[in-house]
């Protein structure tokens, strides 16, 4: 998929989904049953998901859901998410590839008539009401995570350093207040610094003050220097992984305040 407007956005969403079809492109049959991190879903239901939520923005009608709502499904969205999923598991891998592609490429087409007003637009998304460009943020954050989904289920690695990644780790960043003041409640006088190594390292810091949390210059010595590589701290983030078990097995590791550093691992959770 090549850019298809001046909107930087765009070349995400086109990046992104294109990765996620080469990383199941050729794939044996019986992979596309393989589960993910995602509860419930296979590789298969993950495709589906990134399709229905396109072609749901693309005015297309939801299959009608039936039978009970399964137990990962926890809200309405997911309601509407998972009658896509379900409509899709008889069918073969390589057709629900062949869909993907399809409407990815239908969206691409429909984003690049929009012009600087529609991006401008602000309206409802997920996240509140936003500038339609920072909903669509979202959904290359939303996909590349499944694409990461997908390929670590498939063990096919890749999709690494580019825009998609970028963006999920600006919006991991952008909740460390939230964890660290509202979910932690760390003190004021506290400083919680992340060092995320990987292909777009980066070093983030939040200071407390009066009773908030706040980005911050990275101190020379903080309260807690917290250390682990891109795909641990965006799982972390997004409630792929879980805490406790990431400073066990060394995947996190905590300099100064041990016990605050736990405790800031196990809030991480916040983009489920």
């Amino acid at each position: 998929m090549t850019p298809m407007s001046g909107e930087p956005v765009l070349d995400a969403l086109a990046e992104v989904w294109g990765s996620m079809a080469d990383a199941c492109d050729g794939i044996p049959v019986d992979w596309w049953d393989r589960p993910t991190d995602c509860p419930g879903w296979t590789v298969r239901d993950q495709v589906s998901h990134v399709i229905g939520i396109e072609r749901t923005l693309l005015g297309d009608a939801a299959p009608v859901a039936s039978g009970p709502v399964p137990a990962h499904v926890k809200n309405a969205i997911g309601e509407m998410n998972e009658a896509w999923v379900a409509a899709r598991r008889s069918w073969p891998g390589p057709e629900v590839l062949a869909e993907l592609r399809a409407v990815t490429a239908r969206r691409l087409d429909q984003l690049a008539g929009f012009g600087p007003e529609q991006f401008d637009r602000v309206g409802w998304s997920p996240i509140g009401e936003v500038p339609y460009r920072d909903f669509m943020a979202v959904r290359a954050f939303d996909s590349w995570v499944h694409e990461q989904d997908v390929r670590r289920a498939l063990d096919r690695p890749g999709g690494r350093g580019g825009a998609g990644e970028a963006i999920t780790l600006d919006r991991v960043d952008g909740f460390l207040g939230y964890v660290v003041g509202k979910k932690v409640g760390a003190p004021d006088g506290t400083t919680v610094v992340w060092d995320v190594t990987g292909p777009l390292p980066r070093r983030t810091a939040v200071a407390v003050a009066g009773g908030r949390a706040r980005p911050a210059d990275p101190p020379d010595h903080p309260t807690v220097a917290l250390a682990a590589d891109a795909g641990t701290y965006w799982r972390l983030g997004c409630g792929r992984l879980d805490g406790e078990a990431a400073v066990a097995d060394g995947a996190v590791q905590i300099s100064g305040d041990a016990d605050l550093g736990r405790r800031v691992v196990d809030a991480m959770n916040v983009l489920t």
